[in-house]
């Protein structure tokens, strides 16, 4: 398998079997090799022969193609607007090569999108993959300000097919950030003709330029039918591979078994003195100055590594999925030295490929071990590829200090599956870098303890106790940028956070003096037509304030993004007759299944919350607190506070807080919720689950403040996002059918800057003039009417629930959602609303396209039908939905999505 074999196209055994092609530049094949991989929406896989990542190579040749484009990027901007400029790279492939990109930029910041969570580092925006097998990206400078510049941001992927990921976070990031100018660097742009419109269209509607640079361009020649081919072809190689295994045969060749070759190699540790305080990597930010520094150091880190190699003459220096560019560097530094006559470098990835050994596929060999950094979605597997077979007489694993863990050295980890298949193993771990606001106090003050200050000698023997622990460092200061012309600019040349963002969107240091200051909960009836012992409202009453717009209006300026949905309200639907009659018969039929859900819930929180861990290992005896999520959320939480009372005589104390998707929660009801209440009793509620955003959302703002448990209660969880709910099917909610009129006449929340000062609530309306068509206390009264009813059938539902080994989400609504928005074409996962109630809110307040619909759903869906046939909106029935409708908004930017009558135009 070395590169010599090579003598065919590293994509001819795909396109042999499955008719795919590269069309285009020259170049392609030389860039581009092919791949199949278990993916339900892309088979096959583009592997890039120069990224560094899957495929072994020259780490020389690996920077000076990212460095490249850089410089190629400087000559676009001119010098002027490459120095005011921010380059930004995506998680895990395009770590490297957009710092490389920054290189070649020459005087630009870098900062990565990261799958790894940091406490007390607050996120500055966030956006998903579409086509990944894992989809969060966190965007977590440790300068506030990097991203709210109105410079040039140079955006990095080693591969541009269908732009999706690039126009989710321009949407994101210029929702808060606006900036007239957006560069796109890719090693490969492979947009399809219709992708390419779209981006257009999406950079015109956003009134911003975009330009793209890229290494080479063409397009992927795809067969009708090759996903299923592909995925046929897929479960062949495995089970062919599986018959080999299973015969002894592992690789064909009666080879040594790997066990006997990892019990002879060595095993070693280094010590790289890598600079105390010098970032890893972008994962918060990357600086002109940290990269003095790092060129500095380099020199003598090769040094040593060459010293620890001996006499190896081909050598792969590996870096670890995120971890890019730091071994990288080294890599190319020891190439520099010529000490070692062939240095190849690549990196592990969590991303599943098939490996076929032949000259004419690209992934010949993979080697699986578990996660070791105890990665925030969980344990898995993760994957070295090309690095079984390669003739390697030494691999150097580079790997930061969070990853040093047991499970690195375990009998299965990496290491050992590195070393039955190298002479020589040697780990060389950087310190993972810590900002100094997300350290504790005493680590950001102190200087390193023995146990984070360099070895004692530059080699020492490597065992499987000898994980390193993670070293807290301190912001690198010793090296300044080369001029002040390359500082990053001043907080008063860059747009103020307070007026882009939530004003709390970051922890105050002052948190319980804030508190204090807030106003206290609103009740009714001066606020809501609830009773004022129902819930208390952590909001701010708007309701003398004008933020209503008309649909199509918001509709385009939410998808243009010139606006944010919380900015503004939708109009109030006012129900016709026939539709009121229609939510009547609908909360006749189903308040016995609700009901049983608000039981079952109910129950759950009761008999979990206090088993919580609190603060000294102590446990809590006390009652829990219920914070609805308004508006929706709230309904459920009164019926859960009314079972509570009912059942068990317990008064539940309930509050309705507001969360905004992109914003987070309201910070200050946050803060009053703490200085009132125990936040290990919090138990947050909403009405079901769509695909999960609020979910991640809500964990996500809830890193910033200790103590609150981040599972949201619901009572309909057919998405499979928590695991504390009621039911897992996918019903009619009659609270879904109505907007204020059946949540106690408030708005849904509001979140504007002119209207939300730092130490305030987020705001919203109490629709008064709205008394005479409330049903808001008819919903609660007919529904807790049924709780005699079903107690025994809730008393059955849950003590399975709590006797179930595993209730942990599956997030299939979010897998649906994803395939959904790429087979009709739409490319936002924001603009596909899976469930009733979702869809209902479609209907209600967006412009919707369509609707889909399960096969066969019945009652359910007759409000559905009626309001689709109001709004002149077609109804598609399908099979295999796995919610029984779904809602898609219409995906375009601009008010012809609707007639002048106000239908749905069809596209």
């Amino acid at each position: 398998m070395r590169e010599g074999d090579n003598v065919v196209w590293s994509g001819s055994w795909v396109a042999e079997r499955l008719g795919v092609g590269l069309d285009g530049d020259e170049r392609l094949p030389e860039l581009l090799g092919l791949a199949l991989r278990r993916n339900p929406k892309r088979a096959h896989l583009l592997v890039s022969n120069v990224l560094g990542k899957h495929v072994p190579q020259s780490p020389g040749l690996v920077w000076r193609t990212g460095h490249d484009l850089g410089v190629r990027v400087r000559g676009l901007l001119g010098a002027e607007e490459a120095a005011r400029a921010v380059v930004l790279g995506y998680a895990e492939t395009a770590t490297g090569l957009g710092h490389a990109v920054a290189d070649g930029v020459g005087l630009a910041p870098y900062l990565h999108s990261t799958r790894r969570p940091v406490d007390g580092v607050p996120q500055a925006g966030g956006f998903e993959e579409s086509h990944s097998h894992a989809t969060s990206h966190l965007l977590l400078p440790e300068d506030p300000l990097l991203l709210a510049g109105d410079g040039p941001l140079v955006l990095v992927d080693d591969e541009f097919s269908t732009g999706n990921t690039v126009l989710n976070t321009i949407r994101d990031l210029h929702e808060r950030h606006p900036r007239r100018r957006y560069v796109i660097v890719a090693l490969v742009d492979m947009r399809g003709g219709r992708d390419r419109e779209r981006f257009d269209a999406f950079a015109t509607a956003i009134g911003a330029r975009v330009d793209l640079v890229a290494t080479a361009t063409g397009t992927v020649r795809l067969p009708d039918g090759v996903l299923a081919r592909g995925q046929a072809l897929v479960a062949e190689q495995e089970r062919e591979q599986e018959r080999e295994r299973a015969q002894g045969l592992a690789h064909g060749r009666g080879a040594e078994p790997v066990a006997e070759r990892a019990a002879r190699a060595t095993r070693s540790r280094i010590d790289l003195s890598w600079p105390d305080g010098l970032p890893d990597g972008g994962r918060h930010g990357f600086t002109p100055g940290h990269r003095a520094g790092l060129e500095a150091a380099l020199p003598a880190m090769a040094d040593t590594l060459a010293a620890a190699l001996g006499p190896a003459r081909r050598v792969l220096v590996l870096g670890f999925e995120e971890l890019m560019y730091a071994p990288l560097r080294l890599a190319a530094a020891l190439e520099d030295t010529g000490a070692v006559p062939e240095v190849r470098y690549s990196t592990t990835t969590r991303s599943p490929v098939l490996a076929v050994d032949d000259p004419g596929y690209a992934i010949r060999s993979r080697l699986v071990f578990p996660a070791h950094d105890d990665p925030a979605d969980g344990p898995g597997e993760r994957y070295a590829y090309n690095v079984a077979g390669g003739g390697f007489d030494a691999v150097v694993a580079v790997v930061d200090s969070a990853a040093d863990t047991p499970a690195l050295h375990a009998p299965d980890g990496l290491l050992a599956q590195l070393a039955g298949h190298t002479p020589h193993v040697v780990l060389a771990v950087v310190p993972s870098y810590v900002p100094a606001a997300a350290q504790p106090p005493a680590a950001a003050a102190q200087p390193l303890s023995a146990a984070t200050q360099p070895l004692p000698t530059a080699v020492q023997p490597l065992s499987a106790a000898a994980p390193s622990p993670a070293a807290a460092q301190p912001p690198f200061a010793a090296v300044q940028p080369p001029s002040a012309a390359v500082q990053p600019p001043s907080a008063a040349a860059r747009t103020p956070l307070a007026a882009a963002r939530p004003a709390a969107a970051a922890p105050s240091p002052t948190a319980h003096e804030r508190a204090s200051m807030l106003a206290e909960p609103l009740r009714g009836p001066d606020f809501s037509s609830y009773a004022p012992d129902e819930v208390g409202w952590l909001l701010q009453d708007l309701s003398d304030t004008e933020l209503e717009a008309p649909t199509e209006e918001r509709e385009e300026a939410i998808q243009s993004g010139g606006a944010h949905y919380a900015e503004s309200l939708p109009v109030e639907y006012q129900p016709s007759e026939q539709y009121q009659q229609l939510f009547k018969a609908a909360l006749e039929t189903s308040a016995a299944r609700i009901a049983r859900a608000v039981g079952t819930v109910t129950e759950t929180v009761l008999a979990e919350v206090p088993r919580r861990p609190r603060p000294g290992g102590r446990t809590g005896d006390s009652r829990p607190v219920l914070v609805s999520l308004a508006r929706a959320g709230t309904p459920v939480g009164i019926l859960m506070r009314r079972w509570a009372l009912a059942r068990h005589g317990i008064d539940l104390p309930h509050y309705a807080v507001s969360i905004v998707r992109g914003r987070g929660i309201d910070a200050n009801a946050l803060r009053w919720l703490a200085a009132h209440h125990d936040p290990a009793d919090v138990v947050f509620v909403d009405g079901w689950t769509g695909k999960g955003a609020i979910t991640r959302e809500l964990a996500e703002a809830l890193r910033d403040f200790d103590g609150f448990d981040p599972e949201i209660a619901v009572l309909a969880d057919p998405g499979g996002c928590v695991r504390t709910y009621g039911t897992r099917e996918d019903f009619l909610i009659p609270s879904a059918c109505l907007n204020s009129t059946v949540s106690g006449l408030i708005s849904r929340t509001v979140l504007r800057a002119d209207l939300v000062g730092p130490d305030d609530f987020h705001g919203a309306k109490f629709y008064r003039e709205l008394v005479g068509s409330d049903v808001s206390g008819h919903f609660l009264d007919t529904v807790a009417d049924r709780f005699d009813e079903v107690a025994d059938a809730v008393a059955g539902d849950v003590a399975a629930l709590l006797a179930a080994p595993d209730r942990a989400p599956t997030w299939e609504g979010w897998a649906a959602v994803e395939r959904i928005s790429e087979e009709y074409g739409i490319h936002d996962v924001n603009l596909v609303k899976p469930g009733v109630g979702e869809t209902t809110r479609v209907l209600l307040r967006r412009v919707p396209w369509k609707i889909l619909a399960q096969r066969g759903a019945g009652a359910d869906l007759d409000h559905v039908r009626l309001l689709a046939e109001q709004r002149g909106v077609p109804v598609e029935e399908v099979d295999g939905l796995p919610y029984t409708c779904v809602g898609l908004i219409h995906p375009k930017y601009t008010r012809g999505a609707t007639g002048a009558d106000g239908k749905a135009v069809s596209a």
